[in-house]
């Protein structure tokens, strides 16, 4: 019996891969995205499809999705995971850090919605549940261009889970604080203290999912008790 199954974005580390591993453990069949193949090796057995692509790159997207779909059934649920965080002063910053989140932080959550949307409406049923950040709420020093991907993911999905409501589709933001990721090595800003555990994340991803379908928690915030910001 094909029983449908859950797509997590950015699968390969941090946020994505612990997501991964607790739905796996929970019995849920998965898809996992990623653009690094070595680091979804550990994922095997009947429960885990793997694809490495670009979440930009939307034919392979649906290519992926398609072909899980005829192996596991129904999608239930995308997380929306992959994302780049580059951050930089607004008048030094490289342009090209920019489009890069840009391309991953926007256009690849729209893609990663748009690919599971009609499958969702035609069975009255389904989450999305999209990653944002705390820099999605409020402004941060070097983080202009990161806090607008982010500002935009809030918006985009308080707007789209306005539009599939009567669809029976749920839209979840998730906007954690500072957390330990690799996304750290990845800045070209001043690196913040990192605190939150990437398995907390997974935790409240997996508590919003796990509501009943009736059940919609828009938006969490969570944060390390000590971050003042």
């Amino acid at each position: 019996m094909k029983t449908g199954f859950v797509v997590i974005t950015g699968a390969s580390s941090s946020i994505g891969e612990a997501t991964a591993q607790l739905f796996i453990a929970k019995g849920h069949n998965v898809l996992l995205l990623s653009r690094q193949e070595d680091r979804l090796k550990a994922f095997a057995g009947r429960q885990v499809m793997k694809a490495i692509i670009d979440i930009t790159d939307r034919p392979a997207l649906d290519q992926a999705i398609a072909e899980a779909e005829e192996h596991f059934g129904p999608v239930k649920g995308i997380v929306n995971n992959a994302g780049r965080m580059l951050l930089g002063d607004i008048t030094t910053q490289d342009p090209a850090e920019w489009q890069e989140m840009y391309n991953t932080n926007v256009i690849g959550l729209l893609n990663g919605m748009q690919a599971v949307l009609p499958s969702m409406i035609e069975q009255k049923s389904g989450t999305i549940i999209n990653i944002s950040s705390i820099a999605g709420k409020k402004t941060f020093a070097d983080h202009v261009a990161y806090g607008g991907t982010k500002f935009a993911v809030h918006s985009i999905s308080e707007n789209v889970r306005e539009e599939v409501a009567p669809h029976n589709v749920r839209v979840v933001t998730i906007s954690p604080g500072l957390i330990e990721t690799e996304w750290n090595d990845q800045t070209t800003g001043e690196k913040a203290k990192l605190n939150l555990m990437p398995q907390t994340i997974a935790d409240t991803i997996y508590f919003a999912f796990s509501q009943p379908q009736s059940i919609n928690i828009r938006e969490i915030a969570l944060a390390p008790t000590q971050q003042q910001s």
